[in-house]
């Protein structure tokens, strides 16, 4: 995934991914507030006399970013447009296309693009590569097995002392993941809260692990690490519970994954105990 440049002065960076379903049935899990929230992040959709203008999007606490529908033409174009993520630079545009392909699949392709006359701050366009794939294999995951089944999503997180590879490599052990491999079958090892699935995705750059859960119920659980400049290594759960039982699940299973994330890793310095 290269940037591209025009005459204009866009730069951007685009990526595409298969997944099931019809363009509406696609348009409903990329465009809607429930159906983000059932593979990405907590969504919500305003409207204005019915029409979608903005969408808010929830990283966790605190981390809220907005964008505006700058374009919306269901199920095939969506573009929302949001300030840039560093103080100072330029919007960011995001283009969502769908189109058909035979077979009972679409063609997803995401173009992230802005306007600058330097390349001041491509980093913003490279940074996308690096988060995209999980997300995107979770969508082609929730399209094929879960589609337009309601979802209640499980957050989890915990700062740890040690470098990204160190807490990546110190959570697949407790996990019983160390070595694994796509298509293995997982139970949850002693000490660790019941779950149970199929690995279906599994890399370190980044640091990503992806579940497809029978136990404790229907769903997807991500796993992953990540440093933040300034701030700690933190580890981090999103599970996404899919039926009318997911919200109940999420109840139950957030503070048992939480006791075992604060239990299992050794906190940074600044945050142990007598600090």
């Amino acid at each position: 995934m290269s940037i591209s440049t025009d005459a204009s002065g866009r730069r951007s960076i685009a990526i595409e991914v298969e997944v099931h379903g019809t363009p509406d049935e696609v348009w409903a899990a990329i465009a809607t507030g429930p159906g983000i929230s059932s593979w990405f992040m907590p969504a919500v959709v305003e409207e204005r006399d019915g029409a979608p203008v903005a969408f808010t999007l929830t990283f966790g606490p605190g981390m809220a970013s907005r964008s505006e529908v700058t374009e919306w033409d269901a199920p095939r174009k969506l573009t929302r447009e949001s300030p840039g993520w560093i103080p100072g630079s330029p919007p960011i545009a995001n283009e969502w296309i769908v189109e058909a392909r035979a077979g009972g699949t679409c063609i997803v392709r995401i173009v992230h693009s802005l306007f600058a006359s330097t390349d001041d701050w491509d980093n913003q366009l490279e940074a996308t590569k690096y988060g995209w794939p999980a997300f995107l294999r979770t969508l082609q995951l929730y399209l094929e097995h879960f589609r337009g089944q309601s979802c209640t999503l499980m957050q989890v997180s915990a700062p740890v002392a040690g470098t990204e590879a160190e807490g990546w490599d110190a959570m697949l052990s407790a996990l019983g993941l160390a070595g694994a491999s796509v298509g293995q079958r997982w139970t949850a090892p002693a000490g660790v809260p019941s779950m149970s699935g199929v690995v279906e995705y599994l890399t370190r750059t980044p640091y990503d692990l992806l579940l497809r859960l029978d136990t404790p119920g229907p769903g997807i659980a991500a796993f992953g690490v990540a440093g933040y400049p300034g701030g700690p290594t933190t580890l981090a759960i999103n599970g996404y519970m899919y039926g009318a039982q997911g919200a109940g699940l999420v109840t139950s299973e957030t503070p048992r994954w939480q006791a075992w994330m604060e239990q299992s890793f050794p906190k940074p310095a600044s945050q142990a105990p007598g600090d």
